[in-house]
């Protein structure tokens, strides 16, 4: 692997996480979201990440060995976890039944989640600055 092929991977990695942070940030701005309908509550959504495949023609590439050049956004999925269900009749958003219906979001469980993805996000972004520092200091080796 090339010095010049880090600057591609930590900036795939740092637009995953961008994609991460992006749906945990709408996931907890509707996390007390009141509907009336099951069909219209808003759901948990989570990114869904992959390697990108290096070339198998690469140096250093082997059979038994998953050579990868980043990651890449696959796309974003809704939790199939159950809705939070309130029984409150007084609710001006109350079906029928006096039922409101609230997201299957886990506040905690996003909060790390951003955590998480802030570090990644960090993580990347000093190596990018570590291998910038050694491009740097390897064309002053000429001078």
């Amino acid at each position: 692997m090339s010095l010049s092929n880090v600057f591609g991977i930590a900036g795939s990695a740092m637009n995953a996480q961008t994609v991460r942070l992006n749906t945990t940030a709408s996931n907890l701005a509707n996390a007390e979201s009141v509907s009336s309908s099951v069909d219209e509550t808003y759901r948990a959504r989570k990114p869904v990440f992959a390697l990108k495949a290096a070339d198998l023609e690469a140096p250093f590439a082997q059979n038994d060995v998953v050579q990868a050049q980043g990651v890449e956004v696959l796309g974003i999925v809704e939790s199939e976890a159950p809705l939070r269900q309130e029984y409150n009749p007084n609710h001006p958003m109350a079906d029928e039944e006096g039922y409101v219906y609230y997201p299957n979001v886990n506040v905690v469980e996003e909060m790390a989640d951003m955590i998480s993805a802030s570090r990644s996000f960090q993580i990347n972004a000093e190596i990018m600055n570590t291998a910038k520092q050694m491009v740097q200091r390897t064309l002053s080796l000429g001078q």
